[in-house]
């Protein structure tokens, strides 16, 4: 197809620039690495994520996943979204640091339950310097029925 039908179809059907998801899997999200530092402003350790190459490559893509819903805000804007149940997740069983990720929705919605099992999409980002953010990000997200 030449340049300029490309570009004409393009402005006729913005649905055309919509980039694809990339589905994303906790076993790649959890093969990471964690470095040790020490932070003057909590007199402590904390360990901060040394991202694989293969989540290099997910960090500002569209990436659809899969996991266990824990609501976090009551307002409904934010969510967590776990790679194991509850019980076990990174907050109150054997989950690490990187089961995790802040869904950011698009439009609030407070109709969640914990251990819903939903899939997001969204724009991912990697968070390797925020100890008050988990490892991961999922901005302008929505649910994918």
């Amino acid at each position: 197809m030449n340049k300029f039908l490309l570009t004409l179809l393009l402005t006729i059907n913005p649905a055309a620039q919509q980039e694809k998801p990339v589905k994303a899997s906790w076993g790649t999200l959890l093969n990471i690495k964690y470095e040790e530092k020490y932070l003057n402003d909590i007199k402590g350790y904390m360990l901060f994520p040394k991202f694989t190459q293969n989540v290099k490559n997910l960090d500002g893509k569209l990436v659809e996943i899969k996991g266990f819903v824990i609501p976090v805000d009551k307002t409904g804007a934010t969510l967590a979204l776990s790679a194991n149940p509850y019980a076990s997740c990174y907050f109150c069983g054997g989950g690490s640091p990187a089961s995790v990720i802040t869904v950011k929705l698009k439009k609030k919605n407070t109709g969640y339950d914990i251990d819903d099992y939903r899939k997001f999409r969204g724009k991912l980002r990697l968070n390797a310097t925020d100890i008050n953010e988990f490892y991961y990000v999922l901005e302008l997200s929505e649910e994918v029925k």
